[in-house]
């Protein structure tokens, strides 16, 4: 990875440690995330004599793992296969190999499309394979700070802010770069955005094609544009499809094959037994922030002219950092939203193994008030004891208490802790 016009830059990607400890009890280990995120860069980290590169994105190399999937695989000790997800037929002929020869950490693939979310290739790997995330670069990794904001505020202490803090330097500066290497290394918000309309474009053409049969494919783009001007809103397949000229079934399964591709999240909604209010449908994120202001066209003039097209493009990008933070945390963790009939709202729930929550609410401005932290007391009322604490992340400097376990805190803190 480098940063333009200088020497080449590394960035210590933070989920190393649990690629090397899966490597050492597990036969098979998938790095899946998007195109691009440095999935390549990581996976080369552990090529070996008995662990050769290969990639199926080379023509001759693909071709030989299509037209016979068995013999590709058959007499490697291992390999570092990158791209799998464009001859998912390998997957089978993996599995007769390391249920052959039952070595752990023989292969380690890597996939831009979400495989594990295939039934088919999930259970015929299952019990052999793990599988680890990589998104674009999170800011913790871009500044070196530790990364430990989920670890922290699931821990019984309070929150602490480092010794020395700050709001970020600039907030819509960080959230229009996002996070992608390539992205990051060119300095002009010009060449950054030509970037990623040429990376959208690589993405609805060619990968598309390699994970589902589309006969509409000229709508993917427009689909994705509508997405964007609906990130942070609840899914409606129904209003996605009328404007497109698709149906709601078409529309939700396009939808499902853009998360695939690891362009958007969509985040479930938090339920319980207790309250019956709750609105239930999911809400539409985008994994990388800086993309999603592409896809709206959005620059910095704009966002600072209307500040309230700011406020979608930082929830997802809170939830993105967040969800990246994740990646490399040994917590097990769910994450969903909260909304009930009357739109108070929580806009990530975040819960453990052992039940106990975490909520965060996301604000633009620096002033929080309390009424910005209604929907987070409702939440602790309907959850009680495993209400561990609400966080109201916003552009500001120190941490500001409202009430017992819920608190505002700079949003800088996802990436200083």
């Amino acid at each position: 990875m480098l940063t333009e016009n200088s020497s080449p830059r590394y960035y210590d990607r933070k989920v190393t440690r649990k690629i090397a400890e899966a490597l050492d009890d597990t036969r098979v280990v998938l790095i899946t995330g998007p195109r691009q995120a440095g999935k390549t860069t990581l996976a080369r980290q552990f090529v070996s004599d008995d662990r050769p590169y290969l990639t199926l994105d080379d023509i001759g190399t693909l071709a030989a793992a299509r037209n016979d999937p068995v013999g590709f695989v058959r007499g490697m000790k291992g390999a570092v296969i990158d791209e799998i997800q464009r001859a998912p037929e390998l997957m089978l002929a993996l599995k007769e190999s390391i249920d052959t020869d039952t070595r752990p950490g023989r292969f380690l693939i890597t996939g831009s499309a979400n495989l594990a979310a295939v039934p088919a290739i999930a259970d015929s790997l299952a019990g052999r394979m793990a599988v680890i995330s990589l998104f674009p670069l999170a800011q913790a990794e871009i500044v070196g700070a530790p990364g430990e904001f989920l670890r922290q505020a699931f821990s019984e202490e309070p929150l602490a802010l480092p010794t020395r803090h700050e709001a970020a330097h600039d907030l819509v500066e960080i959230v229009l770069r996002g996070g992608y290497p390539e992205v990051l290394r060119r300095k002009s918000p010009g060449r950054r955005r030509a970037w990623l309309d040429d990376y959208v474009s690589l993405i609805l053409d060619r990968d598309v094609r390699d994970i589902a049969n589309i006969d509409q494919l000229d709508r993917l783009p427009r689909l994705l544009g509508v997405l964007a001007e609906h990130a942070g809103q609840l899914t409606n397949h129904s209003s996605f499809g009328s404007a497109l000229g698709l149906s709601s079934v078409t529309a939700q399964k396009y939808v499902g094959i853009l998360e695939r591709l690891y362009l958007l999240k969509l985040v479930a909604p938090w339920s319980t037994n207790s309250l019956s209010r709750l609105i239930k449908t999911p809400k539409v994120h985008f994994v990388d922030s800086g993309l999603l202001a592409a896809v709206r066209d959005d620059d910095e003039e704009r966002l600072r002219r209307d500040r309230g097209r700011f406020g979608p493009l930082l929830e997802s990008f809170v939830v993105s950092e967040i969800l990246k933070t994740a990646t490399w945390t040994d917590l097990r963790l769910t994450f969903s939203h909260y909304r009930n009939k009357d739109q108070d709202e929580v806009d990530l729930v975040i819960e453990d193994r052992r039940g106990r929550i975490v909520g965060i609410e996301v604000k633009a401005s620096a002033t929080v008030r309390p009424s910005d932290i209604k929907g987070l007391q409702q939440l602790k009322a309907a959850t009680g004891d495993r209400f561990l604490r609400g966080l109201v992340l916003h552009d500001h400097d120190r941490i500001t208490p409202f009430e017992d376990n819920i608190s505002a805190v700079p949003i800088s803190t996802l990436w200083m802790l």
